[in-house]
């Protein structure tokens, strides 16, 4: 029995909607799905029956994308209201969410947790001598914006800012619940460390990465392995004896060198030693 994860699938691409179904299945195995699936509920429709059925279990969180109102209808809905309805199709296929109790591991080895965050971002991901006010432009002096700030609206909250300061103690709260004896697997679409924000070519995107609260989670919370998307630049990483794993898909072109899909799905658990 093992665990996998695999984020970023941007279904609005065809070619990734074809190499999804071509996945072969793991009647005994997990799944984590770490965001950024796609824009439209019947993205996520599809994804979920198509994944339902090759794995044991699937696990979400979202990514920016899945939570943009792309469309212009009055009804469409918006920040908090959006993401409720992304919960409510994830529980219509059995798909465990960040609303759900964390699951512990069923498989073999110590005891452990999963647990799906979501966080969002606070633009903190910003050199110290940006201020928090100038940082938007910051970035655009870059010629850097994220659609985010067009389409990811954080509605009842006055930013998105606060709506991440608020996920971030709930989310506190809830592990700091977590019982002492378990190591954790700790989920998010968005980085929980600033210096993995590994940008090259468009540093200033940072700002839409994450936020600084969490840059002691890893340990604070006993994590095993920490299990990100959003950065398209898959990775294994360590600190403090706790692997990051970056399992971002991608766009076709980023990914389509590395053959079949199943040569980009990452293995969490059991894993490996540093």
């Amino acid at each position: 029995m093992k665990l996998y994860a695999l984020s970023v699938l941007h279904l609005r691409h065809e070619h990734n909607r074809r190499a999804l179904e071509s996945l072969p299945p793991h009647p005994e195995d997990w799944l984590i799905v770490a965001g950024d699936v796609g824009e439209r509920l019947e993205e996520l429709d599809f994804a979920w029956r198509t994944l339902t059925a090759r794995f044991r279990q699937v696990l979400w969180v979202p990514g920016n994308h899945e939570l943009w109102t792309v469309s212009r209808e009055p009804s469409a809905l918006r920040g908090e209201a959006r993401y409720q309805q992304l919960v409510a199709l994830c529980r219509a296929h059995g798909v465990l969410t960040p609303e759900d109790p964390y699951p512990r591991w069923p498989g073999e080895g110590p005891a452990r947790i999963l647990a799906p965050l979501f966080l969002l971002y606070d633009y903190s991901f910003r050199p110290d001598d940006v201020s928090e006010e100038g940082a938007v432009q910051w970035a655009m002096d870059s010629n850097v914006l994220c659609t985010d700030e067009a389409l990811l609206h954080p509605d009842p909250y006055p930013s998105r800012a606060a709506w991440c300061a608020a996920r971030v103690e709930h989310t506190r709260a809830r592990l700091e619940a977590l019982p002492g004896d378990c190591a954790t697997v700790l989920i998010n679409h968005f980085p929980l460390r600033y210096e993995h924000v590994r940008l090259p070519r468009i540093p200033r995107f940072s700002l839409w990465c994450g936020t600084k609260k969490t840059e002691d989670w890893h340990t604070r919370f006993r994590a095993e392995v920490v299990v990100t998307g959003h950065l398209h630049m898959p990775a294994t990483l360590w600190r403090d004896g706790v692997r990051f794993e970056e399992v971002s898909l991608g766009y076709p072109q980023q990914w389509t060198w590395r053959g079949d899909i199943s040569r980009c799905l990452r293995e969490i658990l059991p894993g490996t030693p540093p």
